[in-house]
């Protein structure tokens, strides 16, 4: 809120150089604000009685955009990268497949490696599990297992992420 839009009575007061100017009435320091042609602006809303500060509005709200948008350049987006294999895998191709999840690991991300089945291979499903124990084995040195392997209709997954 800012000028007329704060209706309390008393409000605590911040100047323009972040001095401390007490608790006053709403009045004053509007007329306060005015005389240093700027804006009283509620920055803390919910304390007994609420704070205001004397600045320019325009420039604090750019202040705020800024702080905003540099928190998210901060930040660090995780993907989860999907490493498909059926269960009559050979163990060439297998070690492609660990080869490309440990890129994906090594990057930060985190590696869903699913085992699909069609046909027949639906009544052998559990004889399978070992190729996903398997490639776990193969990353222990590198990622652990976050969610064990389990069994989703037509395919079986487990996710793994980087060794903190």
């Amino acid at each position: 809120m800012i000028n007329g839009q704060i209706k309390d009575k008393e409000v605590r007061l911040i100047g323009q150089d972040g001095e401390q100017l007490g608790i006053m009435p709403t009045r004053e320091a509007m007329k306060l604000a005015q005389e240093a042609e700027l804006d009283l602006v509620k920055i803390a809303p919910t304390a007994k009685p609420p704070v205001c500060k004397i600045i320019d509005y325009g420039k604090y709200r750019y202040e705020l955009v800024r702080k905003e948008k540099e928190a998210k350049k901060k930040q660090k987006t995780v993907e989860i990268k999907e490493i498909r294999l059926s269960p009559n895998i050979e163990a060439n191709d297998l070690n492609t497949k660990v080869n490309a999840a440990k890129k994906f690991i090594s990057k930060g991300n985190k590696v869903k490696v699913t085992l699909r089945f069609r046909g027949r291979e639906m009544a052998h499903m559990q004889k399978s599990k070992h190729i996903l124990d398997d490639f776990a084995e193969e990353l222990t040195d590198i990622a652990v297992v976050e969610k064990a392997p389990k069994l989703e209709g037509r395919s079986m997954s487990i996710v793994l992420t980087e060794k903190k």
